[in-house]
């Protein structure tokens, strides 16, 4: 059934309107739908029982809890380094302050090979750093350190530029009358900023999870990708289809694309759950 609205519309308008509808719908499958679809089929091709076997494989478990290790680390990190520097940009005025705001776009501008390449340079075996980390005892190429530095500096941005805005929009009236009131720095941050911030802090948390998962060129370079020691979910896959194990690579990929779906379908319900909350506080 057609609304009143749409009966009214010239038939042209109507005609064209149907017409970038289906534009839509067929481009975002052919994008998205079909792949996933052969993506699919090439994981379940031999069945349910070979598609589970692939995840009993040392290798994979070890590729799988690296992947969840990266994603883990990079959240925490940014979560906490993310929402200080969204509060420096927001809440202060410096001299560089463009500057820094500016180079939190970097890791978007800069291909993660040539992350991975930089973070060679520094911590590989003739690394600028690599006297340093020698002396300390700590291992940063080639071992998950390096791979967690990666993995944390490409997802950098994510909470900076969902947590600023909601910043700005806030203001500072509501912590300047906590802090009249006499609380701390501390309390004013979790029982006044905290809460106001806690939808774009949980999108940030959300989009820096999905982009940890599928990162692969920065982590490849800087790990080697060494099965069993320093092999990512990505680089799993990778290795899988060079080695002719296709079965193994389109099983492991099938469990990224899950995770990544998931974490999209927590977007969508973050989003709804704002939008409920706006209508109650209303």
């Amino acid at each position: 059934m057609h609304s009143a609205g749409e009966q009214r519309m010239p038939r042209r308008v109507r005609l064209g309107r149907a017409a970038l509808i289906a534009i839509a719908v067929v481009y975002v499958c052919a994008l998205v739908a079909v792949p996933a679809a052969a993506l699919l089929h090439g994981a379940f091709s031999e069945g349910l029982g070979p598609f589970f076997q692939v995840f009993a494989r040392p290798d994979v478990r070890h590729a799988l809890s690296m992947t969840a290790l990266m994603v883990f680390s990079a959240v925490v990190v940014n979560t906490v380094f993310g929402t200080a520097i969204a509060w420096v940009l927001t809440r202060d005025r410096f001299r560089g302050r463009r500057l820094l705001n500016g180079l939190v776009d970097v890791p978007f501008a800069i291909s993660p090979v040539i992350v991975g390449f930089v973070l060679l340079e520094l911590f590989g075996r003739q690394g600028l750093f690599t006297p340093v980390t020698r002396a300390l005892g700590v291992q940063i190429a080639f071992a998950w350190p390096g791979m967690a530095l990666a993995t944390t500096f490409v997802t950098l941005p994510f909470v900076v530029r969902e947590v600023a805005p909601v910043l700005e929009e806030v203001g500072t009236e509501q912590e300047a009358a906590a802090h009249t009131l006499g609380a701390s720095a501390l309390v004013t941050f979790f029982r006044v900023t905290l809460p106001s911030i806690r939808w774009g802090l949980a999108y940030g948390i959300t989009l820096t999870a999905a982009r940890s998962i599928g990162e692969f060129g920065a982590v490849l370079i800087i790990s080697g990708g060494i099965a069993g020691r320093t092999e990512t979910a990505t680089s799993f896959v990778y290795r899988a289809l060079e080695d002719r194990d296709d079965l193994g690579a389109h099983a492991v990929a099938v469990v990224l694309a899950v995770a990544s779906l998931a974490l999209l379908g927590a977007m969508e319900m973050l989003k709804r759950w704002r939008a409920g909350s706006r209508q109650v506080e209303e």
